[in-house]
């Protein structure tokens, strides 16, 4: 009887136990699989390699409130979190489970960012904005740009390094590396550089880096798309008749300063192979990196006799052009009178 007693005793406390097992598994498998989130819309946040729990955890709090993180650190501290997290952008979905972003973070499950990549004067100014947008900082990516190794390499020299930029928006993970976003620039331009676009520079006797120079100032002579293409063409008509190109952009970028309103007989004589007034032909490489419609109304420029132009009176930022330079003087004449009503004089 007694013996027996005992058995029951022991079963009862196994069943016992089992129970609670039971109860503790249901528990844990609500903390941890369970829809935990509840927000209105995919919220994101980005993981940085020096991040750790904690820190992701007040990541997810500050864009998703939700009621307990006990899950997402049950998680962390039992399967070495820190370790083993990965440096990226990462959607917070409504009803996501704490187990379903561990396992996200964890396995690299990404969401690409859209990076708009802007045609812009410099590298260093491409830098900035690229770098705002990505997890590397403008530093990184400014040593690859001024390593002459790194340029050598992608086949380019420091003079046509913008021509390997297509200004456009790409989707990247936040956390390339410099050189891959280099890497793809390149392929994003030899995408671009299609048989045809190749056939149409071949046409004009030019490299796409030369199409691509003569792009920028296009670019830099007017923001109106429209125009582009009679300006390319107008210098297309120059360089086919050797005369030099007389460009005002090329010398704000010989003299470092493209806020100039008014070029000065002095600013022209400023020795720079990128000043077209005293060297014949395109300079050695662009003086912005050019848009997609600038290296698109060289290819397809318009065909006309214009050999002069001149900005116009009223500062719409287009052009009055001519073919005879007494045309072009009447025009000048113009324009001059304009910037000397209201007292500009550089």
């Amino acid at each position: 009887m007694k013996k027996k007693r005992v058995i029951i005793t022991v079963a009862s406390i196994v069943a016992a136990l089992a129970t609670i097992a039971v109860i503790s598994s249901g528990i844990l498998y609500y903390i941890v699989k369970s829809p935990q989130i509840n927000i209105d819309e995919t919220a994101y946040i980005y993981i940085y390699p020096h991040d750790n729990s904690d820190s992701v955890i007040n990541k997810i709090k500050a864009v998703a409130a939700p009621s307990s993180t006990i899950g997402f650190r049950i998680l962390a501290e039992h399967n070495n979190f820190d370790s083993k997290k990965r440096s990226g952008k990462y959607a917070i979905n409504d009803k996501d489970s704490w187990h379903s972003i561990y396992s996200r973070i964890v396995t690299k499950q990404q969401t690409p960012v859209k990076v708009v990549v802007p045609s812009v004067r410099s590298f260093e100014q491409l830098s900035k904005v690229v770098s705002e947008q990505l997890m590397f900082d403008s530093l990184a990516i400014q040593e690859l740009f001024t390593s002459n190794v790194f340029v050598q390499n992608l086949g380019y020299t420091f003079e046509t390094l913008p021509t390997l930029i297509l200004p456009d928006t790409y989707e990247f993970y936040w956390n390339v590396e410099p050189e891959r976003f280099f890497i793809r620039m390149m392929n994003e331009r030899k995408k671009f550089w299609n048989e045809d676009r190749l056939a149409k520079a071949k046409a004009l006797n030019m490299t796409p880096e030369e199409v691509a120079t003569l792009a920028s100032i296009v670019d830099e002579e007017t923001n109106d798309n429209a125009e582009k293409p009679i300006v390319a063409g107008l210098y297309i008509n120059r360089l086919k008749r050797n005369i030099p190109l007389q460009a005002d952009p090329t010398v704000k970028f010989a003299l470092g300063d493209f806020a100039r309103k008014r070029i000065l007989l002095a600013d022209l004589e400023v020795e720079s192979p990128y000043n077209t007034y005293k060297n014949t032909g395109l300079p050695p490489g662009p003086i912005r990196i050019a848009t997609i419609a600038g290296i698109e109304s060289v290819l397809n420029y318009a065909k006309h006799n214009y050999i002069y132009m001149c900005a116009k009176e009223d500062f719409s930022g287009t052009h009055n052009f001519a073919v005879t330079l007494s045309e072009h003087n009447a025009n000048a004449r113009r324009y001059q009178a304009a910037l000397n009503k209201l007292n500009i004089k550089k």
